[in-house]
C-alpha cells in the first residue's frame, strides 16, 4: 500500500473523556494543512487562551445562575423513551424581558461545572462580561428505552435520535420537550437569539435541528462533530452546496481535532474539512477550528469561551483563513516511459466502427483499440479500458497510452495488454458537440452510480473486442481507467463488477455530488471489501464548487480504502488544477504499480474502532467466502439452528424440513412440511410458519410429530419468547401478531409497517425488531412482560437498492427503489443483527447503526433469511434460492 498522504486515527469515543489518542497521528504535508490550522491564533487576540481559562473558573463578583433538573418521557416522536435534562438561568434574567436560549446535546457533559466544558460558570462569566445576551441554558440527554422485562436492559436511543437525517429530532424539541422544559419562562423566538450544540453525534444533531428549522435556531456550535457515516451524515456538503443561491440564516462554528476518529464510519477531521469547506463555498457565516487532539471534549472546551464570543457576536464577515496560494509546479514534461524509443516494438491502434449502443439508446460513440507488437492469437491478452478515450490516445498529450504501454510491455513492468479506447455517447439530434468532453451523455453515463455502465461495456462493447482479439477472463488482468468524471465511472464498473475488472485507474475523479458519487467514501467502509486494486490521484487545487471539493472527496475516498484494507496508491501534490498535468506525469509509474506482480497483504488498522463500534472488519475471517451447504432445491427458506449449532431449513417445493448435522454435515429429512420460518421453543420443539395452511405449528425435530399451535393466521415469519409468546408477522395484513403458548390466544400488537417479514429477539428478550420488505426500515420494539409491545421506532436503515429504469438526476442521489425488500433475520451473541435483503444482508449494531452489507452469494437468486450455526455458531447460514450458503464469522 502506497500513500503520499495518510489518515488520523483516535482511540476515545467518550466525547467528554480528556484521554490521550493511542496511536500518534500521522501528518499531512504542512502547506495542505496551512488553509485550515489558523486556529485559535488567526482567531482573537494571543492571549485569548488565558482569557479562555479565566473564563472558564468562578470568578469573584459574577453572579451565578440557577440550575434545576428533571426528567421527561412523553414523547410520542421517540415513544417509551426517558431522559434527563437541566435548565440553567441566569442570575440576569427578568421574567419582563424574553431571554435567549442555547440547548446542548448530551447535556449532563455540559452541564457538568468541572467538566470539559462547564457551560454554567461560562455563561455566568460572559453574561457579566456582556460577551453574550441573558441566555437560558437547557441541558438535554438522550432518550433511553427503559426495559419492562425481567432480566433485560435498558436500551439507548442516543444514535438514531442524534445521528438521523430529517426533522424528527428538531421537532422534538421544538413541539415536544422545549415546551415542557421551558413552562413558565420567557424565552426569545427570534432564531437569531437562539442556538444549539453538541458534541460527536451531538455536534451533528445540533446542526441537523438547525438545519430543518432555521425559523427556531439561528446559531449552531458542534465539537468534533460526526458529519459521517453513521446514519448519513456524509450528505451534508452536497446539501449546504445546493443551497449557495439562498443560504439558510445560520451562523455556525465547527471545531474538530486532528486526531479524530478514522472508523466504519469514516474520517472525522476529513468530514468536517469538507462541511468546512462547502460552508464557505455557499457563503455561510461559520468558523471552523481544526485544534490539536482527538475525539475527546477537551480542545473544544477550552475554546468554548471564544466560540461563544464569536457565535453571540454581530460580527457579520466569516472569519476564515483563505487557503495558500497554491504551489506552481514545473513545466509539464513527459516522462521518460511516455517518449517514443526506437528500440521498443511499436503497436498499433485500430480505429473502430463508431458505436451505436441499446443500452444508452440513442447515442453514438467514437471508440479504438491498441493491440501490443507482442500480442499473440494463442495466449489471452491483458485488458485496459480507458474512458474519454479520444485524450488517452493521443501520442502527443498528457497519457500518450500508445507509447507508455509500448515501452511498459517492452521491458516486463506491464503485461501484453490490449486498450480500448471509448468516448462517452453523444446524441446526434442534440448537434455537433462543441468537443468530445461535451458528448450529450457523458455525464449520464460517467457520473451515474449502478451497473448500467458495467453492462454496456459487457454487454456491447467488450464482445466486439473479443470477437477480434483473444482476451484474458481472469479479472486480474483486466483494468479501466479515467479521469474526472471518466475516474468515478472507472471506479463504479469495478464495484458494480469486480469479477470483471480487479484494477481501477482514477486521477482527478470525480467522486462528488455530480449525481451521487459522493456516497462512495461511506459505502467502501460498509462493504465487504471487494478484491480490487486501486490507484488515485488527486492535487490541492482541484475544483471546488456547486457539487463538491474534489480534493476532500479523494482524500476521503483514499481514506476509506485504505482504512478498508485495499490494495490502494493515493499520489497528491499542491497546486495544479483540474487537469491532467498532474496524473499525465505519474502515468507509467501508476501503471507499473497497478500492474505490479506481486500481491500486496492487506493493512487493517482498526484503532479508531471503538468497543461499540461492529466494523465488518473485525467480523470477517480473511479469505472465507460463501460455501455451500445445500443446492438443487426447489426453494429455501427457515433457516434456525438448535443450541448445539445443527442447522435446520426447509425447501418448500419439495416440500420438506431438514436436519444438517454440525458436527459432519449430513442432511436428514425430518418432515414432510413447508414452512417460511422456523424456530426453537422453549420447550425444544420447532415453529412454523405456514401461511398457505393459515396456521403455526409446532415440529418436534425428534419424531417430526406435527401440531397446530394457531389457526386463521396468515403466518410469513416468527419468533419465539423464552417465556413463551411467539411473534409472527402477517405481511399481507400489515400487522405482527402475538400467541400465547400457554392459553392459545392470538393477538394483533402491532399495525402499519408496510410489509412485515423477517423478525428477531434481541439476545434479553427485551427488544423485538422487525424488517419491512415493502420499506426502507427495520422497525424494533420493547417486549413487555405481558408479551406486549411499544416504543416502536424505524431504528435500522436498511441501504437501498439502485432503481436502474428511474431517473439519475443531475446533482441528485441515485434513483434508488422504495422497498429494501428485507427479510429473515438473525442475531448473534454480540448482539448485531442479520438482515437479509435485496442487496444482500445488512449488519447493524444493537443500537441500530449499520455496520455493513455481505452480498449475495448468488446475485440473481433471492435472499430470504439467516441464521448463526454450526460448530460454536460461528457460521453464518443464508437461504439463496434454490441454495443454501455459510461464511465463517469473527464472534468471538
Amino acid at each position: 500500500m502506497h500513500w503520499r498522504l495518510k489518515d488520523h486515527s483516535g482511540t476515545n469515543y467518550l466525547p467528554f473523556a480528556n484521554l490521550k489518542a493511542s496511536a500518534a497521528a500521522m501528518k499531512t504535508s504542512f502547506l495542505f494543512l496551512v488553509s485550515w490550522i489558523v486556529l485559535s491564533i488567526a482567531l482573537h487576540a494571543a492571549d485569548a487562551p488565558n482569557a479562555n481559562q479565566a473564563d472558564r473558573q468562578v470568578q469573584p463578583g459574577v453572579p451565578q445562575g440557577k440550575v434545576t433538573a428533571g426528567t421527561f418521557a412523553e414523547s410520542q416522536l421517540f415513544p417509551g423513551t426517558r431522559r434527563d435534562y437541566s435548565v440553567y438561568v441566569p442570575a440576569q434574567y427578568s421574567a419582563d424581558k424574553p431571554a435567549s436560549l442555547m440547548v446542548f446535546m448530551d447535556g449532563n457533559g455540559y452541564a457538568k461545572v468541572d467538566g470539559a466544558f462547564r457551560v454554567p460558570v461560562v455563561f455566568d462569566n460572559l453574561i457579566h462580561q456582556k460577551a453574550m445576551p441573558v441566555t437560558i441554558a437547557v441541558f438535554v440527554s438522550p432518550g433511553t428505552v427503559p426495559a419492562l422485562k425481567p432480566g433485560a436492559k435498558d436500551r439507548s436511543n442516543r444514535s438514531f435520535e442524534y445521528d438521523s437525517l430529517g426533522d424528527r429530532y428538531a421537532r422534538f424539541l421544538v413541539d415536544e420537550f422545549l415546551p415542557v422544559a421551558l413552562k413558565g419562562l420567557n424565552v426569545s423566538n427570534d432564531p437569531k437569539q437562539r442556538a444549539v450544540c453538541g458534541i460527536s453525534s451531538g455536534g451533528i444533531c445540533a446542526f441537523t435541528a438547525a438545519w430543518e428549522k432555521p425559523d427556531q435556531f439561528g446559531k449552531v456550535l458542534s465539537h468534533i462533530g460526526s458529519f459521517t457515516n453513521i446514519r448519513g451524515g456524509w450528505a451534508y456538503p452536497g446539501l449546504v452546496r445546493k443551497t449557495k443561491s439562498a443560504p439558510k440564516p445560520l451562523k455556525i462554528y465547527l471545531q474538530d481535532g486532528k486526531d479524530d476518529l478514522n472508523n466504519l464510519f469514516g474520517n472525522w477531521p476529513l468530514a468536517n474539512e469538507d462541511l468546512a469547506a462547502a460552508l464557505r463555498f455557499a457563503g455561510y457565516e461559520h468558523r471552523f477550528v481544526m485544534t490539536g487532539g482527538g475525539h475527546s471534549g477537551g480542545p473544544g472546551g477550552e475554546l468554548l469561551p471564544e466560540a461563544l464570543r464569536w457565535l453571540w457576536s454581530e460580527e457579520k464577515q466569516v472569519a476564515v483563513a483563505s487557503p495558500p496560494p497554491a504551489t506552481k509546479p514545473d513545466p509539464w514534461k513527459p516522462h521518460a516511459d511516455a517518449i517514443e524509443r526506437d528500440d521498443v516494438p511499436k503497436g498499433v491502434v485500430e480505429e473502430m466502427t463508431p458505436w451505436e449502443s441499446k443500452v444508452f439508446p440513442n447515442t453514438k460513440r467514437e471508440w479504438a483499440i491498441y493491440v501490443p507488437a507482442q500480442y499473440k492469437k494463442d495466449e489471452p491478452a491483458a485488458l485496459m479500458v480507458f474512458q474519454d478515450g479520444h485524450t488517452y490516445r493521443d501520442v502527443k498529450g498528457r497519457w500518450r497510452v500508445p507509447i507508455v504501454f509500448d515501452n511498459l510491455i517492452a521491458r516486463g513492468d506491464m503485461p501484453p495488454t490490449i486498450a480500448v479506447f471509448i468516448n462517452p455517447g453523444h446524441d446526434e439530434s442534440k448537434g455537433k458537440p462543441e468537443n468530445r468532453w461535451k458528448a450529450s451523455n457523458r455525464s449520464f453515463e460517467y457520473d451515474s452510480l449502478g451497473d448500467r455502465y458495467s453492462r454496456f461495456l459487457l454487454e456491447e462493447i467488450l464482445p466486439e473486442v473479443e470477437n477480434r482479439y483473444n482476451i484474458s477472463k481472469d479479472p486480474e488482468l483486466r483494468a479501466i481507467g479515467g479521469a474526472s468524471s471518466g475516474g468515478i465511472c472507472s471506479f463504479t464498473v469495478a464495484w458494480e463488477r469486480p469479477h470483471a475488472f480487479r484494477k481501477v485507474l482514477s486521477t482527478v475523479g470525480s467522486f462528488t455530488n455530480l449525481r451521487g458519487g459522493n456516497v462512495y467514501p461511506s459505502l467502501v467502509r460498509k462493504t465487504d471489501p471487494k478484491p480490487l486494486r486501486v490507484y488515485l490521484a488527486d492535487t490541492s487545487g482541484d475544483v471546488d464548487n456547486a457539487f463538491g471539493s474534489w480534493p476532500w472527496s479523494n482524500r476521503l475516498m483514499a481514506s476509506s480504502l485504505q482504512y478498508m484494507g485495499y490494495d490502494v496508491r493515493f499520489d497528491w501534490a499542491e497546486g495544479y488544477a483540474h487537469n491532467s498535468d498532474h496524473g499525465g506525469a505519474l502515468f507509467p509509474e501508476a501503471l507499473k504499480w497497478l500492474w505490479r506482480k506481486e500481491k500486496a497483504s492487506p493493512v487493517i488498522d482498526t484503532r479508531g474502532d471503538l468497543g461499540g463500534d461492529l466494523t465488518l472488519l473485525k467480523l470477517l475471517v480473511p479469505g472465507e467466502t460463501w460455501q455451500p451447504v445445500a443446492e438443487g432445491l426447489g426453494f429455501a427458506d427457515a433457516p434456525c439452528a438448535d443450541a448445539e449449532g445443527n442447522f435446520y431449513f426447509s425447501d418448500m417445493k419439495a416440500p420438506a424440513v431438514y436436519k444438517v448435522s454440525a458436527a459432519d454435515g449430513t442432511r436428514v429429512e425430518i418432515a414432510k412440511e413447508a414452512v417460511s420460518g422456523l424456530k426453537f421453543g422453549p420447550d425444544g420443539l420447532l415453529y412454523g410458519c405456514q401461511g398457505a395452511k393459515s396456521r403455526v405449528i409446532s415440529l418436534d425435530p425428534k419424531s417430526g410429530a406435527i401440531k397446530e399451535v394457531a389457526t386463521n393466521v396468515v403466518p410469513n415469519d416468527l419468533a419465539v419468547t423464552a417465556d413463551g409468546y411467539v411473534y409472527i408477522t402477517e405481511t399481507k395484513l400489515q400487522r405482527v401478531t402475538q400467541i400465547n403458548l400457554k392459553t392459545g390466544k392470538v393477538t394483533a400488537v402491532d399495525e402499519g409497517i408496510t410489509r412485515p417479514n423477517g423478525i428477531a429477539l434481541s439476545n434479553d428478550g427485551g427488544t423485538l425488531a422487525v424488517s419491512d420488505s415493502g420499506g426502507e426500515h427495520t422497525w424494533t420494539f420493547r417486549t413487555n412482560a405481558d408479551g406486549t409491545l411499544d416504543a416502536k421506532m424505524p431504528t435500522m436503515t436498511m441501504r437501498l437498492p439502485i432503481d436502474p429504469k428511474g431517473e439519475f438526476k443531475f446533482n441528485e442521489p441515485p434513483p434508488y427503489q422504495a422497498a429494501s425488500r428485507g427479510d429473515g433475520m438473525a442475531v448473534d451473541k454480540a448482539g448485531r443483527y442479520y438482515v437479509t435483503s435485496a442487496l444482500g444482508v445488512q449488519v447493524f449494531d444493537p443500537t441500530g447503526r449499520q455496520c455493513g452489507v455481505l452480498p449475495k452469494p448468488t446475485e440473481t437468486q433471492p435472499l430470504t433469511s439467516c441464521t448463526l450455526a454450526g460448530p460454536k455458531h460461528s457460521y453464518l447460514y443464508v437461504t439463496n434460492g434454490d441454495k443454501v450458503f455459510r461464511r465463517k464469522l469473527k464472534l468471538d
